[in-house]
């Protein structure tokens, strides 16, 4: 390696750290309580099991597993989020060098990213958006390794398997890149006749399905209730004809907003506006394949079932937006224009936390503004001069059941939502409002 290209790998390094360090800080400096999907993690993660009533269970693991290590130190959880959005960039930015061949567009691939607010403004909260973000870039990196590859490798197609579970346990959503994936390979074996079938893809699908398992059991014995759910939040259980319009193109305005200050930053960085889409290029035709097919299939997805699609669900749709658009204008980029391209990336890069910080501190309606901690206090205070042994359960909704689960010093489980039953079958137990504690 080059200096040239040493220097590159650095200033990559220096990048994914101070972001790191900026969004791990900055929420923990500014914030007096985590956020409500973290806490929702933690109150599910305290009882793990492999699902619960929202979500598969892999949003509650990662936070979980850091509780054992860290205990109820906010900034573990803020610093979690930052972990799996640092894995994402590096293997943007790896794949983008297999791609590109080229070291300084690799690093402004990965750039671009920073004008996505998904990618910094909204990652201080882990939730299942967060969780997927190092498995979708993992997924389709491996995915590129199999199709750049005239010799398919088993440990490939094993971790293509391995990492689209862990996926698809973060969030069903992930379908849709799954999905775009075998499209792309239906396409290449079966139509353009390119493309050889190999009985190691079968590898694949046997790892994909041993992993998934133990949740489809769960969703069984537990009346699928996290579909249900699911398809609440779509709004499908209260249908209209016109949401078969509405919400798709409602869903495509909201996107073109979202990207606007990435467009600006592609706009710094080329001559003039000229591409051409090549089907023959094999790179293209991938890029095309990750990058636009989750979105035209979540886009017809609205259409055909008239669903609503949530803001945020489109989180790690855009992770190689920045390689696809470079990829795309590679010809056009003036890398003289490099430092106005700099000076509006480091501009967003820090407007993002002023931003974040001004809201954090100004606004104090927030669930980051809660009591969290001081609640717990005194309701610890109150067991205590009932009773001498620890807190084992605590029952209510996620947030103040769970916010208590977090801070109280036993970690007590979270045992769902309030029912006679848990407490006709505790031997000790008080009651707050809605919200009860006690022990077996």
């Amino acid at each position: 390696m080059n200096v040239l290209n040493r220097n590159i790998n650095n200033l990559f390094l220096i990048f994914v750290l101070s972001h790191m360090v900026i969004w791990t800080f900055i929420p923990t400096l500014t914030n007096n309580n985590l956020p409500l999907d973290t806490i929702e993690a933690l109150a599910w993660g305290s009882n793990l099991d492999w699902g619960f009533n929202k979500h598969p269970p892999m949003s509650a693991f990662f936070p979980e597993l850091f509780f054992q290590i860290f205990g109820a130190q906010d900034w573990a959880y803020y610093f979690l989020s930052q972990l799996f959005v640092l894995i994402a960039f590096y293997y943007v930015f790896k794949l983008s060098y297999e791609i590109l061949g080229n070291f300084k567009l690799s690093l402004i691939s990965v750039l671009l990213l920073e004008s996505i607010y998904f990618y910094n403004f909204t990652t201080p909260e882990f939730n299942v958006n967060v969780c997927q973000l190092p498995f979708w870039s993992l997924v389709v990196y491996y995915s590129w390794k199999i199709y750049d590859s005239k010799e398919i490798k088993f440990k490939d197609c094993f971790l293509i398997g391995f990492f689209a579970a862990i996926g698809f346990l973060s969030k069903y959503l992930f379908i849709y890149l799954l999905v775009s994936i075998i499209l792309l390979f239906i396409y290449l074996i079966f139509y353009k006749k390119n493309k050889k079938f190999d009985f190691k893809y079968i590898i694949t699908l046997e790892v994909f399905i041993v992993f998934l398992v133990p949740h489809l059991v769960w969703l069984f014995n537990n009346d699928f209730i996290t579909i249900t759910y699911g398809l609440k939040r779509t709004g499908l259980e209260d249908p209209d004809i016109f949401d078969h319009i509405k919400y798709p193109f409602l869903f495509l305005f909201k996107q073109i907003g979202i990207l606007i200050p990435f467009f600006f930053l592609i706009w710094l960085l080329i001559n003039k506006i000229k591409f051409k889409i090549n089907l023959k290029d094999k790179k293209l035709l991938f890029l095309i394949f990750i990058n636009i097919m989750p979105i035209f299939l979540m886009f017809i997805s609205s259409v055909i079932l008239g669903s609503k699609i949530r803001t945020m669900w489109m989180t790690p749709f855009y992770l190689f937006f920045g390689l696809f658009f470079v990829y795309l204008f590679q010809l056009q980029i003036n890398l003289k224009k490099i430092n106005s391209f700099l000076y509006g990336f480091l501009f967003l890069f820090f407007l993002s936390p002023i931003l974040y910080s001004y809201v954090s501190i100004s606004q104090t309606d927030k669930r980051t503004d809660y009591p969290g901690k001081q609640i717990a206090a005194k309701v610890q205070k109150t067991w205590d001069q009932d009773f001498d042994k620890e807190i084992q359960f605590v029952t209510g909704d996620e947030w103040k059941a769970g916010n208590l689960s977090y801070h109280l010093k036993s970690r007590p489980k979270w045992e769902g939502f309030t029912n006679s039953k848990t407490l006709n079958d505790s031997s000790q137990f008080i009651c707050v409002d809605d919200v009860c504690l006690g022990r077996y």
